[in-house]
């Protein structure tokens, strides 16, 4: 699951809902080498020979960057056992009449990228920027929000929503995923990550301004759709025993995910370049071929003025608009657990659909991969199970320690920018009236310290 070297090839064919074990490969190996020895045992041996000889120039290579690779990991693991992590829960206001663009200011104050500077940081130190992981959880039908951080950015943090949510109250969690073990008995658990099913960052999904009325004064709450309404009903319809975890992991991007890939001229591929692509796409999808005669006689191609249609401009002002606001790397894991006799298999269809409100065929939308999105239940695929339960204990694990952006468990990530982020995670509009959504009636805080004594 993390980043391996030669083993990414195997991980990206599980990324892809293809299940393969290492097993076939190596009996493959073993019998390649038996045959050729039965064939010409004096060419096998020679064979063996050489490369043993020349071992001096490939065994050095294939070490050290294994030891160089881990001694990075090692720095990083250093670094994140000097930063204390602290679980905050949310305590909702009952009446929250502001709208996720509240939301979307809070994520752009947390866009913060410092840290790591330099390869000396990155490498030598092992510093890495803030990560952040924003949990919505259910817990026997009751659901809660969470926020997990860096005990040293807990003031910022509580200084961004008290500022856009004054009602609200914010206090420390006990870490709920380390209060059972859904990877063992007699725990039942299903899980999964999320990717875009465009195949590129460069295009949104559908965010909360489609959900607004354009007709209806935004302090209006129980006018409008809150893009939250769906999920939170979704959990808190879960029976007692049952637990549904959910987390949003970010930080702020910088331009990781395209590193190593240069653009014609040498210069680094960003983000931008890929909605460049992707514009550029769509404009040739606007434009006509007509052929046209010269005065020499000959016939050329001439293109048309573009004319696109309005769901091609539509798509062309959404890819612009993504790209204008603060991004951030993203990692979206969610899991479904219960002991057996409550376990309710139908659950998985909803995990795999969690996100479907907010999907478009025109821009982007959301699908599953890793973890148990690689089994497609074949009777040969895994008969003993050992493998499931392998996935069960690394699913959990992961989530326990919010990786993923670094060992242990480095996933392929998404860019989204702060109004995607406000559609996945925000307050709760006081139209939202599910009876298993605490809300406290008032917020309680202590006396400013710089009042006259």
């Amino acid at each position: 699951m993390s980043s391996g070297g030669g083993f990414d090839f195997l991980h990206t064919l599980h990324d892809r809902g293809v299940h393969v074990s290492a097993r076939p490969f190596i009996i493959a190996f073993i019998a390649g080498n038996i045959a050729f020895l039965t064939l010409d045992p004096a060419q096998t041996l020679r064979n063996f020979e050489f490369i043993m000889l020349i071992s001096p120039l490939w065994l050095p290579i294939l070490i050290g960057r294994f030891a160089f690779l881990r001694w990075i990991s090692s720095n990083r693991f250093a670094t994140l056992a000097k930063h204390e992590h602290i679980l905050l829960e949310l305590r909702i206001p009952r009446d929250v009449r502001k709208t996720p663009l509240a939301m979307e200011a809070v994520f752009s104050s947390l866009h913060l990228t410092g840290g790591e500077s330099t390869w000396w940081k990155r490498i030598v130190k092992g510093a890495m920027r803030p990560v952040w992981s924003f949990e919505i959880v259910s817990l026997g039908g009751r659901v809660h929000f969470y926020i997990w951080t860096r005990t040293a950015l807990r003031r910022g943090l509580e200084s961004y929503f008290y500022a856009q949510y004054p009602g609200i109250e914010i206090v420390e969690a006990t870490d709920y995923s380390l209060l059972t073990d859904p990877s063992h008995d007699p725990y039942e658990v299903w899980g999964t990550e999320y990717e875009f099913t465009k195949g590129t960052d460069a295009y949104p999904f559908r965010t909360y301004p489609e959900f607004i009325k354009p007709d209806s004064p935004l302090a209006k709450p129980e006018e409008q759709i809150d893009p939250l309404a769906q999920i939170i009903e979704l959990l808190g319809s879960i029976g007692p025993k049952e637990q549904f975890w959910l987390q949003i992991m970010i930080r702020g991007t910088k331009g990781e995910k395209f590193w190593g890939r240069k653009n014609p001229d040498g210069s680094k591929y960003t983000i931008k370049n890929e909605a460049a692509v992707e514009l550029e796409k769509l404009r040739k999808k606007t434009v006509t071929i007509k052929k046209q005669v010269t005065g020499t006689g000959d016939v050329i191609d001439v293109e048309s003025f573009p004319n696109p249609s309005r769901g091609v401009q539509a798509s062309m002002e959404a890819i612009e608009k993504k790209i204008s606001k603060p991004l951030f790397d993203v990692g979206i894991r969610s899991l479904y657990t219960a002991p057996k006799d409550a376990y309710q298999g139908i659950m998985i269809g909803h995990l795999i659909g969690l996100f479907r409100g907010f999907s478009s065929e025109e821009i982007n939308g959301f699908g599953i991969t890793r973890w148990f999105a690689n089994y497609d239940d074949w009777p040969w695929e895994d008969p003993h199970g050992r493998h499931q339960a392998h996935t069960a204990h690394g699913l959990v694990d992961a989530y326990r320690r919010r990786s993923y952006f670094a060992e242990p468990y480095r996933m392929p990530w998404m860019l989204m920018n702060a109004e995607e982020l406000a559609t996945l995670y925000h307050i709760p509009s006081s139209g939202i009236t599910t009876p298993s959504l605490p809300r406290i009636q008032s917020s309680t805080s202590e006396a400013p310290s710089n009042l006259p004594t």
